[in-house]
């Protein structure tokens, strides 16, 4: 096989396993270096072992690429193509089956770890009809959020990816968008009409008192522009971040309001956030709210994350038609353009 495919395909397994991010990147960085080269220079490096000087490949890329070139699938990726048969999650299987996209993701234009094609071509791979860009807003200056210039560019890209498609599969322009402390969304009007899908989200002061988080959403509920309520809690409650109790706010007044704009709540399905609680999907329930199930990837691998989701929106009891990523495209874009 393409010793750059078989790679790639190592770092996405490994994502997906959660493992380590340095021997991700060991992958990934592999792969950039030799893809920059002609394959049969590749091909003769690899059998005279001269590939092994070169920096950035290590004993166990090394020998993946060798087998590559061999013509075989490397020992290494077969054993995780065998893991990967094993669902992540054990329960929600018939939802995750009707799960048709994905609106949260991210790329390393903001503080993904992977190029926007890599993430399109992992979705394309895991059967999903659309995929949601959504990398961060200007505001959001530790994740290196996106200005209205650099999101104009990243525009073109997603378009150039969509023209070169020759599949049913469509990259959706999007943005997850601060809600900023006035209840404001941190992009001008003009940019986010361009936009197939707006994620808006709590990043800062998270901590603030139930009222004024509850203004804070609401006014981000009302503007037309919002698709998707995402993590609305944000709380951590594992991983290399440590963990970070939920905000506090007033669910049944946002949750209303989120039902009367026709807003998304969103099921994030990232392990550490499970976010929201059950007991809030179970409100959002009750308040008629439609969801969102999102992996929230930063990165290939992460986009089966849906995995999990699935599984808590099934295990709450939410059907399926009140969750929009089991929508057709066609239905989906109807739904996130209103207003606009």
């Amino acid at each position: 096989m393409d010793a750059v495919d078989a790679l790639n395909e190592i770092a996405f397994w490994l994502e997906r396993e959660l493992a380590p991010t340095f021997k991700i990147q060991a992958f990934r960085k592999a792969a950039g270096i030799i893809g920059a080269l002609d394959p049969d220079e590749v091909a003769a490096r690899a059998r005279n072992g001269r590939l092994k000087s070169m920096k950035g490949i290590g004993e166990r890329t090394f020998e993946v690429i060798r087998q590559a070139v061999d013509g075989g699938v490397p020992d290494y990726l077969d054993g995780l193509r065998q893991r990967g048969q094993q669902p992540l999650a054990k329960g929600g299987a018939e939802l995750r089956s009707a799960l048709r996209g994905d609106l949260h993701s991210h790329s390393d234009w903001s503080d993904g770890g992977s190029p926007i094609e890599l993430m399109a071509d992992a979705a394309r791979t895991l059967g999903r009809d659309y995929l949601a860009l959504t990398d961060h807003s200007p505001n959001l200056k530790i994740a290196n959020g996106l200005s209205a210039e650099r999101l104009t560019e990243q525009l073109d890209v997603v378009a150039g990816i969509n023209d070169d498609d020759g599949s049913n599969f469509r990259l959706l322009a999007g943005i997850e968008v601060d809600i900023l402390e006035d209840g404001t969304l941190d992009q001008s009007p003009d940019m986010l009409d361009r936009l197939d899908v707006v994620v808006a989200s709590v990043h800062s002061k998270l901590r603030s008192d139930r009222r004024t988080m509850t203004d804070r959403m609401l006014g981000a509920i009302n503007d037309p522009h919002m698709n998707v309520l995402g993590h609305c809690t944000g709380r951590l409650l594992q991983g290399s971040r440590g963990t970070r109790p939920q905000s506090e706010f007033d669910a049944k007044r946002v949750f209303a309001a989120c039902a009367e704009q026709d807003v998304a709540v969103e099921i994030n399905s990232r392990p550490e956030r499970q976010d929201p609680p059950d007991e809030l999907i179970q409100l959002a329930l009750d308040a008629g709210c439609l969801f969102s199930i999102d992996s929230d990837a930063h990165a290939p691998g992460q986009l089966d994350f849906l995995q999990y989701g699935a599984e808590r929106a099934a295990s709450n009891g939410v059907p399926a038609e009140r969750i929009v990523t089991t929508w057709s495209l066609d239905r989906l874009l109807e739904w996130a353009g209103r207003g606009k």
